[in-house]
């Protein structure tokens, strides 16, 4: 009622403060997607404020990511998830593995980087302000990390051992010790079965294979 009140008197522009969270995650899901009908029906700017960072991601055109009263990063929902300009903004929007690295090089977009705990060098993509020999975070996603498949070119494939796992139904998050560093990878259930070997088991060894576009370069502040 408080929206049809709103809109009945045309606003150029509608301020909602989580005006979803009190409602149970199967409606408030159903919610966004009439929400976001809605302000394409009336053509009003909505100025939605939440802290569910998948909500952000559904509802918005353009999301800001503000930290102190400050915007650090303001774009589309893809630029903000798959390019942050810095660990807060990739650690706030969605889950992330982070390493710390130093940076050696970089050639256009690209960059190489030295993390110290798995004394690797790692290729990756430059996301934000840095330059050689910056101390440098690498965030990784879950979901972009490849469990058991052949190494594929150009890629870095290391070893790693399951530490416990989750059955979700969609997907299985698997939490990972790799080198002594804590790594997530959340893979999708593509096949549907009981059987207890098609899942992962814990102390299984695995390999985890790191693609170059899919290793964010990113200030470490």
């Amino acid at each position: 009622m408080a929206l049809a009140r709103s809109l009945v008197k045309r606003p150029k522009v509608l301020l909602l403060d989580e005006p979803l969270g009190a409602l149970d995650l199967k409606l408030r899901k159903e919610m966004q997607l009439e929400l976001k009908s809605l302000q394409k029906e009336v053509g009003i700017t909505f100025i939605y404020v939440t802290h569910d960072q998948g909500e952000a991601l559904t509802m918005s055109d353009r999301i800001a990511v503000m930290s102190l009263g400050r915007v650090l990063q303001m774009g589309l929902a893809v630029e903000i998830y798959e390019r942050p300009v810095n660990r807060f903004v990739a650690d706030f929007i969605g889950e992330s593995n982070f390493l710390d690295g130093k940076l050696k090089s970089t050639s256009g977009d690209r960059a190489v980087v030295y993390v110290p705990a798995w004394e690797q060098e790692l290729t990756g993509v430059v996301t934000g302000s840095v330059r050689a020999g910056d101390d440098v975070a690498v965030s990784i996603r879950p979901e972009k990390i490849r469990l058991s498949d052949p190494a594929a070119p150009n890629a870095l494939t290391l070893e790693g051992t399951v530490v416990n796992s989750t059955y979700i139904g969609s997907d299985t998050h698997v939490y990972l010790e790799v080198r002594g560093q804590p790594i997530k990878v959340w893979e999708q259930n593509r096949v549907s079965t009981l059987e207890a070997g098609a899942y992962y088991q814990n102390g299984q060894k695995v390999r985890l294979t790191l693609m170059p576009e899919n290793t964010l370069v990113l200030p470490k502040e």
